[in-house]
């Protein structure tokens, strides 16, 4: 660790540098969706291969059913060796009557006093992400001369389009992906000062399910009354997903989620995520998630039923007076713990048949599956993390789960076995996929430094 101060010193110092760097990246339209900017997109895959071969990394494009995959390794026999995850892709500009500047060409403004941020498609999802791991390994091979641990970096360029051909490539290649843990930044921080670590990823189940009635939309004057609405039974079936406590009623459903320490719910109290700040910035109030739970378990922690979309019957303008011979909706699952996604899909399944009055069938339509990840929090990996993001930054580091999901994570662990440590360094206010997205210059900065001090942390 006597090597630290100096590898912080020279980031501080290069800071400009490793600007100028980002913005030749960010100049590249790597629109990945977009047919129309392949070479583009292609162009960004090699400008970062070729910035890795620089570093002394054996690094090569390897083609996909689509964008290839920057693909470079350095070995470093007898140390850990970590598989490190980013994306080189961006979504697209549109509207690009709303940016403020050209969108790929990075300009670094002062967005209020005392903050500066580099404003670019891409400044933070994820060229300025990777690009604060790729500086704080160039600072540290300029004055050592070696990484402290072994790495494997792998960045796609189709992460903004599903990420389609991902999981076929990790399998294909489990043996040369072969680590002892893996890192994506590709995330964000609490606050603008606060970092997180993102130690749980919620799974999905996602459901479509269509119930069917009379063999064809029915007069309602003649068979009001009489015939059965799969409008009106849908809708039932629906509402007693929910009791009144904000609980799901689906029987089984609650198998395998698993309560927080004391020590978990101690420190997310201590983070006082209120309504008032969490749901007010999208015009409301009122928390409607499990009765007794902090709304920072509602939202990472626990698991969910949400209707996506429900639709039949007539909706166009006007009126047309008819009982509707289907009904639809889409709803989806976030799971925690150990839920299993095939059990879920099956009771949920369940639930809707046993509710069918007679005349009335259901067909479902299974349109994702996944199951929930977790980083054990005596993890040594994210202990060392954590401890070096504290002595960056000066403060508490914040360990929580995403409500969300990111995929990746549970490609690494399915298909090779893989603990994912989740850092990043985005902020709510970033912009990411929409006009004039941002990347604070103290993001980009402490970034560095932070990996940096990760890096050396996790050699120990």
């Amino acid at each position: 660790m006597s090597q630290l101060p100096a590898i912080l010193s020279r980031l501080d110092a290069d800071l400009d540098t490793s600007l100028a760097r980002l913005s030749s990246w960010l100049e590249i339209p790597s629109i990945g969706t977009d047919p129309a900017f392949d070479t583009d997109t292609r162009r960004a895959a090699e400008w970062l291969r070729s910035d890795l071969e620089g570093l002394g990394f054996k690094a090569e494009l390897r083609e996909t059913g689509g964008h290839p995959v920057v693909l470079a390794h350095r070995p470093k026999p007898g140390a850990p060796h970590a598989l490190f995850y980013g994306h080189y892709d961006v979504q697209p500009v549109d509207p690009l009557d709303l940016w403020a500047n050209d969108p790929f060409k990075p300009v670094v403004k002062e967005i209020e006093p005392g903050r500066k941020a580099i404003l670019a498609r891409g400044a933070c999802d994820d060229k300025g992400q990777v690009m604060t791991f790729v500086e704080a390994m160039r600072a540290t091979l300029a004055e050592t001369g070696d990484l402290p641990i072994g790495l494997t970096i792998l960045v796609e360029g189709e992460e903004e389009s599903g990420s389609v051909n991902l999981p076929g490539f990790i399998k294909a290649n489990a043996a040369e992906l072969k680590a002892d843990f893996a890192m994506v930044c590709d995330t964000g921080m609490w606050d603008r000062v606060t970092p997180l670590i993102t130690s749980t990823l919620r799974g999905m189940v996602y459901q479509e399910v269509r119930l069917t009635a009379a063999d064809r939309d029915l007069h309602s004057g003649l068979f009001g009354g009489a015939a059965a609405n799969p409008i009106h039974v849908l809708t039932k079936i629906i509402a007693e997903i929910h009791d009144e406590a904000g609980r799901i009623t689906i029987p089984a459903f609650y198998d395998g989620v698993h309560e927080p320490t004391n020590a978990q719910k101690a420190e997310w109290a201590d983070l006082n995520l209120t309504e008032k700040e969490f749901l007010g910035q999208v015009g409301l109030k009122h928390s409607v998630g499990e009765r007794g739970r902090m709304l920072i378990e509602q939202i990472q922690s626990r698991p969910t039923c949400d209707v996506n979309g429900i639709w039949g019957g007539y909706t166009g303008e006007g009126s047309k007076t008819v009982i509707a011979a289907k009904a639809s909706a889409k709803v989806s699952f976030r799971l925690v713990g150990d839920q299993d996604p095939a059990k879920i899909a099956a009771a949920f399944h369940q639930f809707v048949r046993e509710r069918l009055p007679e005349d009335v069938t259901a067909e479902f339509i299974g349109h994702a599956g996944s199951p929930a990840l977790a980083v054990p929090v005596d993890s040594p990996v994210l202990q060392k993390a954590r401890k070096a993001l504290a002595e960056e930054w000066g403060g508490r580091v914040v360990s929580i789960g995403s409500g969300g999901s990111i995929p990746v994570g549970g490609d690494f662990k399915r298909t090779l076995g893989l603990d994912t440590l989740f850092v990043g360094f985005g902020l709510d206010d970033d912009r990411v996929h929409s006009p004039n997205e941002k990347y604070d210059l103290s993001s980009f900065h402490k970034g560095q430094r932070s990996w940096a001090r990760i890096l050396r942390a996790l050699a120990s």
